[in-house]
C-alpha cells in the first residue's frame, strides 16, 4: 500500500457535511472511489465539492470542519 492525499482546490472553508444536521461525506476508515464527495470548500456563499482522485482507504483527515483553508492544502490522507 501507499499512502496518497487529497488536497483543496481553492482558498475558502472546508466542510466535512453538506449542512449542520447532515452526516459527513466521509469518517476515517471509509473506502472512497475516484469522484467521491469527502467535502466542499465555501468560498464567499458558493460551494465547491472536493472530490476523491484515488481509490483507497481514508487514515486521517488533516483539516477540521470548518476550518480555513489554502489551495494546496492537505485535507485528507489515504492508503491507496
Amino acid at each position: 500500500m501507499s499512502k496518497s492525499e487529497i488536497k483543496s482546490p481553492l482558498p475558502g472553508v472546508f466542510y466535512r457535511s453538506s449542512s449542520p444536521e447532515e452526516p459527513n461525506y466521509k469518517e476515517v476508515g471509509d473506502t472512497v472511489k475516484v469522484g467521491d464527495v469527502i467535502g466542499l470548500v465555501e468560498v464567499m456563499k458558493t460551494y465547491t465539492e472536493v472530490k476523491s482522485e484515488f481509490d483507497g482507504t481514508i487514515t486521517s483527515f488533516a483539516t477540521e470542519n470548518e476550518d480555513a483553508i489554502m489551495p494546496g492544502q492537505v485535507l485528507v490522507e489515504l492508503e491507496t
